[in-house]
């Protein structure tokens, strides 16, 4: 299991550092850095997200290229059993993120997993996750685009608020 996320991790990184490089020599030269301080962050809301906000830091997740995005779980907020074509790699920043998997959602058997924690989902793999407590959460995603997936439950809300 290591393995298999070692290599997809391997790959992500490599495609990256191929598309960051370029074919001139002066492309090698004058490297573009990207600095984001957290002033810089420029929350959006999520339509219909209950106050769940989101924020690209890096390429754009709806193109086929790697991207890198925040999103804020409000208290008590989480979202509906969904999946994303690519694998994503998520990783805590702020807050007690819970994550579930499998089809049925159920707050409690939720994983509560706290800031430095780190999450891979697989391609096509559902889950559902957010804030099942009283403080925000914030969690940094990295994934190749194109992201959208697809609800399990057309009938369940996108959102859910579990208090």
């Amino acid at each position: 299991m290591q393995t298999t996320f070692y290599r997809a991790f391997g790959s992500c990184v490599i495609g990256a550092s191929l598309l960051a490089s370029g074919s001139s020599s002066a492309a090698k030269e004058k490297a573009d850095f990207v600095r984001i301080t957290p002033a810089d962050v420029h929350w959006k809301d999520i339509p219909g997200g209950h106050g769940a906000q989101e924020a690209t830091l890096l390429g754009d997740p709806e193109k086929s290229a790697m991207y890198v995005i925040r999103v804020k779980f409000p208290p008590h907020v989480m979202d509906s059993p969904h999946w994303h074509p690519n694998a994503r790699y998520v990783t805590v920043l702020q807050g007690t993120w819970f994550a579930g998997t499998g089809d049925s959602f159920d707050a409690a058997r939720a994983v509560p997993l706290k800031p430095g924690s780190f999450m891979m989902h697989p391609a096509k793999a559902t889950h559902w996750d957010g804030s099942a407590g009283n403080e925000t959460v914030i969690v940094q995603i990295i994934g190749i685009g194109p992201t959208d997936g697809g609800k399990v439950d057309a009938g369940m809300p996108d959102w859910i608020d579990v208090r």
